[in-house]
């Protein structure tokens, strides 16, 4: 809540209305960096993203050290979603959640706890439970209706929380069952009760643009998977193409591979790390609020800091 609010006597505008002003702008493209734990999320907020993307892949390959292949349960998801959403509740994070990890009953439980934990928004798909990556070969889909009695379920708990927490419908139907199949899937979930539609796995800029043309005025995500299934497409080329929220998945888990690889191998080579003379320990730790917890402490009258950090 900024200070204006505060002196006002305001109520601060919740994470997940805050997505929904955003999404709601006109000729607004919602730019979200996928994150996939704390300090990549600490990273992003000081860059000054105004929304960030958890990442289910990375959660999953960092939590867990595995393969998006399902693995990752709800404890594990809602654990880190509350984690990310609440170093700065004001910026709002949009999570995975997969197929809702259940039926209808399940998908209503997950849908309050993500609401619980300050989640903005949160996509879910028409897959299996033994779901994959959208991103890889073999992918399997429940039928149509199934699909939708996951969104209805994650409608009726947001109705039942009065949340505004935003539900973002995604299909990988496009693989398997075509463009008409998944552009289908993707309206009745509209008339369903979700509020933005993800078409999974775009295999061209035409076909993205058809997307947008043939769901108008149904805001539709875009999911910016290089090296995947989509083609690379600019966030300004996103924008021409008339979608309103757009999510770059491995933004930072691929080059932090990238990194510490390098990193790992000069040590194991050569004996030394050979970090950066700027990147101290205290450096790394004021990236991750080290001086908002001074300050906290010094408020309430400690004195852990008084001779420094």
């Amino acid at each position: 809540m900024n200070i204006i609010n505060q002196l006002n006597g305001e109520s601060p505008v919740s994470a997940a209305t805050k997505l929904r002003r955003l999404i709601e702008t006109p000729g607004r493209l919602l730019v979200c960096p996928g994150v996939y734990d704390g300090f990549s999320a600490r990273i992003a907020l000081q860059v000054g993203f105004d929304a960030l993307y958890m990442t289910g892949a990375g959660t999953t390959a960092s939590r867990l050290g595995h393969a998006d292949l399902g693995i990752a349960q709800l404890h594990d998801m809602r654990e880190h979603a509350e984690m990310i959403a609440n170093l700065d509740p004001s910026v709002p994070v949009i999570a995975d959640m997969d197929t809702g990890y259940g039926g209808p009953i399940m998908v209503a439980r997950s849908t309050e706890q993500y609401i619980r934990s300050n989640v903005a928004g949160f996509h879910i798909e028409d897959q299996v439970q033994a779901k994959r990556c959208g991103h890889l070969q073999g992918k399997e889909l429940v039928d149509t209706e199934v699909f939708l009695s996951r969104i209805r379920a994650a409608k009726a708990a947001r109705e039942k929380h009065r949340s505004d927490i935003v539900i973002i419908a995604r299909t990988d139907a496009l693989q398997k069952y075509g463009y008409d199949e998944s552009i289908a899937r993707l309206k009745a979930a509209r008339e369903a009760g979700a509020d933005v539609g993800f078409l999974e796995g775009i295999t061209s800029k035409e076909q993205g643009r058809q997307a947008v043309k043939d769901l108008h005025p149904f805001p539709l995500l875009l999911n910016m998977v290089e090296q995947g299934a989509t083609p690379t497409i600019s966030v300004d080329e996103a924008r021409g193409m008339g979608f309103r929220i757009m999510i770059f998945p491995f933004v930072a888990l691929a080059p932090a591979y990238t990194a510490i690889k390098k990193s790992l191998e000069k040590l194991k080579t050569e004996g030394v790390m050979g970090t950066s003379k700027e990147l101290t320990p205290r450096k790394l730790f004021e990236v991750c609020g080290l001086e908002a917890s001074m300050v906290i402490d010094a408020k309430a009258g400690g004195k852990a800091f008084e001779k420094g950090p």
